[in-house]
């Protein structure tokens, strides 16, 4: 029983091995058949690849790096801030930076940096132009804007003309698209990272198909961070140092005041009587008193001035650029040989898948 019984398993293992060869023999043959369709669905698929890549624009990519560098741990002038307090000033010497982190690329993602951006008005070959009119032109998008349903409006429209100027409807129209140019920005232009999470490195890159703008708005958007980062870091201690120099000045008036104020005292009676002393002695000792009350108030007012202005400076943080770019730019465009061959490779898996399914299909209903 058990011989004849592996003699039938090896009998049907025979079989099923001999169908299978059998089988992928037939799906071989049949698709040989068609090997001149293939090769024309091949060559079909190389050409568009050829044509895609062909129609493709060059990208062009425009990098600045940077580093910013800034004050950390406990202030150095912590101990003076009894003397600021004193006058109801704050040194900002315990204060956190504002931008820290992830914070600061966020910063260059914001949509208000972008749209300021986009609003500046730059040179190009000695023509003056915002940035959004060069973004609109390169994307040829009031060509675009001729076929929409609000093409009157949309054709229209003039950046360089004052929001104050400007309908509600027009304001809301400009907003409105510079909110999409953002969104189109960010999701195919801008990059913005730190090319190490361990040192403070930010590389800012635009890419597009056009050269110039590519390397003009990644520098304004730059300039543009960097100096909105460096006022908001800056802005408390720049604050205290305009009000302690109006205290300053103010106390310095009214000392030099005193001070005139006891000479005329003087100059007003050369022949004083003397009987009368006290027409000389009363206004010149409180003019005395005023000056040298006024001058211990102006010296604190000063060395707390000088604390003030070294904070600032120490919360000023350093930005220095390591790369900026420069033209010629570098530039990226699809390969028309690797594209006409992924065509090709593409045509060829589609054209044979097609064909075997056809063969089962027909195989099925047989």
């Amino acid at each position: 029983m058990d011989l004849e019984k592996h003699t039938i398993d090896n009998s049907k293992s025979e079989i099923s091995l001999k169908g299978i060869i059998y089988n992928v023999k037939e799906i071989f043959m049949y698709l040989l058949s068609k090997k001149y369709i293939i090769i024309a669905i091949c060559l079909i698929g190389g050409v568009l690849g050829f044509l895609y890549a062909k129609s493709q624009k060059i990208i062009y990519t425009a990098s600045t790096t940077f580093v910013i560098e800034g004050e950390s741990g406990p202030s150095m002038l912590s101990q003076y801030a009894g003397l600021a307090s004193m006058i109801g000033m704050d040194l900002g010497s315990k204060g956190e930076g504002l931008f820290q982190g992830e914070n600061l690329l966020e910063l260059y993602r914001s949509r208000s940096m972008i749209e300021k951006t986009l609003m500046t008005s730059v040179t190009f070959e000695n023509k003056e132009q915002l940035l959004v009119d060069r973004y609109i032109d390169m994307n040829d998008l009031r060509d675009e804007w001729v076929n929409h349903k609000n093409a009157k409006n949309l054709l229209k429209v003039d950046f360089k003309k004052s929001r104050d100027s400007d309908s509600s409807q027009d304001v809301r129209l400009k907003d409105s698209l510079l909110g999409v140019f953002t969104k189109n920005l960010l999701k195919n232009n801008l990059k913005v990272n730190k090319l190490d999470k361990k040192m403070s490195i930010i590389e800012v890159s635009v890419s597009s198909s056009d050269e110039l703008f590519s390397k003009r708005f990644d520098e304004e958007l730059v300039n543009n961070v960097n100096e909105f980062y460096i006022n908001t870091k800056t802005k408390k201690s720049l604050n205290n140092v305009h009000i302690l120099q109006s205290k300053v000045d103010s106390v310095r008036g009214i000392l030099n005041g005193s001070i005139s104020a006891g000479a005329a005292a003087i100059d007003a009676t050369p022949n004083l009587n003397p009987t009368r002393q006290a027409l000389r002695q009363i206004p010149t000792q409180r003019a005395q008193f005023s000056a040298e009350t006024n001058k211990a108030i102006l010296s604190e007012l000063v060395k707390n001035l000088e604390l003030t202005k070294m904070s600032l400076l120490r919360e000023t943080p350093l930005i220095q650029r390591v790369d900026e770019p420069i033209l010629p730019l570098e530039f990226k465009k699809k390969g028309k040989l690797i594209y006409a061959f992924v065509g090709c490779f593409v045509a060829f898996f589609l054209s044979v898948s097609c064909y075997f399914i056809l063969y089962l299909i027909r195989k099925s209903l047989k």
